[in-house]
């Protein structure tokens, strides 16, 4: 597949059609009988600041709300008292390309002068942002042409952590995030008000239901933790107070009470199959430590313990081998199992697609930054396993595997070669292999129909250039 050419994300927000499908199997009605197709129709936005089609100004202050400055209140379980919120600063305490904060002992730099290194990042983020950053609907906001909605929780999440990230390096990029921020305020779920809706339409309303989604929400809330270290919370918006009740909201409505494992939203409750269904996508360590770190509440500690018990299940049984992990788990309430066929989205739900081709980045940011050697070993047997499935060429990579390696489809995409490199950082051997990675990066712009890919790479690349940091 040309990386060009990326297909329509049906569901990989981990929201998208989840409502329809959840209605269908409860009722027994058929998927296709519940489903109503969306044609996200952009060039008919009109140019009154309701749609999708404006550039923003990044100069433009965004507007105060839900989430001024306040009283602090306990929220996570366990909490009782909050501590007081950092003092406002005007420079970022991280800036990027700073690399204040050091990654675990031995872990692998891109072969190269740092600077330069960096500076392809920049480059890359000023494309991303110019493709997908909008101002719209009183707020900036970032689109999403190729999922099945134009605004997604997942995309708000990865601005708010890309914008507190890229902090230095954008002289604006608070202005970005606050502007963000605004619009994840202003879309509450229809179902826990701490969190957000999961989709909206090109005029910004709520549709499939207004429910959540959990990658999106643990994105937010960590990306508020990154921004109260950044700037403090004294300033616009109580970064701290509003990334606690987001936490709390998350263990409230979006972790199972049985499993402790992330459900796939708010909406995920009850007796139901998809009540016990988990994306592996979600399982972010890094952020369960940082709400640990936040909360001072172990209960975060059970949570994390939980995901990584999970893992190992998985890379012990199916993906032994490989160290590949399916998209979707299901029976979590009776063990867990890789999902057999189509559970949520795809035929494809149990094998590594579209979702858990993020994994590689979201484990190895854990590796990187924590140096857990469960992740450390995990990261390593998938990347010891690819390079020799890839012959080490980074366009060999293919778009999606059975668990056992079999290959999906040909053509490398940005989405499933980029998450690589952050998983090969941890591995002593891979040196040659990362610098293949990196320059497959180098090489693969922005393509501005493809928000998902782009921001998966640029996640991606943030992390491998030594500017991730956990707050």
């Amino acid at each position: 597949m040309n990386p060009t050419k990326q297909p329509t994300r049906r569901g990989a927000t981990g929201a998208h059609r989840r409502r329809q499908v959840w209605l269908a199997r409860s009722s027994g009605l058929g998927v296709a009988a519940a489903v109503v197709p969306v044609v996200c129709a952009f060039a008919a936005v009109n140019a009154s600041g309701h749609g999708l089609a404006h550039r923003p100004d990044l100069n433009a202050a965004p507007p105060t709300g839900d989430g001024a400055a306040g009283p602090r209140v306990p929220t996570a379980p366990g909490v009782t008292t909050v501590p007081e919120p950092r003092p406002a600063r005007t420079a970022p305490a991280v800036p990027f390309g700073s690399h204040r904060r050091p990654y675990a002992a031995g872990v692998l730099a891109v072969t190269g002068d740092r600077s330069d290194v960096d500076g392809q990042v920049v480059a890359f983020y000023r494309q991303w942002r110019a493709a997908f950053v909008r101002a719209g609907c009183g707020r900036f906001h970032v689109v999403s042409p190729d999922a099945e909605y134009p605004v997604v929780a997942e995309a708000q999440g990865y601005g708010l952590v890309i914008s507190a990230l890229m902090a230095g390096a954008d002289r604006r990029a608070r202005e970005l995030f606050d502007g963000i921020l605004g619009y994840v305020l202003a879309h509450p779920s229809s179902q826990d008000r701490g969190l957000m809706a999961a989709e909206q339409d090109a005029d910004c309303r709520d549709v499939n239901g207004g429910d959540s989604a959990t990658d999106g929400d643990l994105d937010i809330a960590y990306g508020l933790l990154l921004a109260d270290r950044q700037w403090g919370s004294n300033g616009r918006y109580d970064y701290r107070r509003l990334a606690l009740r987001r936490i709390a909201a998350i263990a409230r409505s979006e972790v199972d009470p049985r499993t402790h494992l992330l459900r796939l939203g708010d909406w995920a409750s009850g007796d139901g199959a998809l009540a016990s269904t988990s994306r592996t996508s979600d399982w972010m360590l890094d952020h369960l430590r940082a709400f640990r770190r936040a909360t001072g509440d172990p209960y975060w500690d059970t949570v994390r313990r939980a995901h990584q018990r999970a893992l190992s299940r998985l890379l012990v049984g199916p993906g032994a081998g490989t160290g590949l992990v399916p998209d979707f788990v299901v029976d979590t309430h009776a063990g867990l199992r890789p999902a057999s066929g189509r559970v949520l989205e795809s035929e494809h739900d149990g094998e590594y697609s579209w979702n858990a081709c993020r994994v590689p980045l979201r484990l190895g940011t854990d590796a990187v930054t924590s140096g857990d050697a469960r992740s450390v070993a995990a990261v390593r047997a998938l990347t010891r396993w690819i390079r020799q499935a890839s012959g080490g060429d980074p366009a060999a990579v293919a778009t999606g595997y059975t668990l056992d390696g079999t290959p999906l489809a040909s053509g490398a995409h940005p989405a499933f070669v980029a998450p690589l490199a952050v998983a090969a950082l941890t591995d002593p051997t891979a040196q040659p292999w990362l610098d293949a990675l990196w320059r497959w990066m180098v090489a693969t712009p922005v393509h501005a129909g493809g928000y998902y890919a782009a921001s998966v790479q640029l996640l991606s690349m943030i992390v491998v250039s030594g500017n991730y940091w956990v707050p």
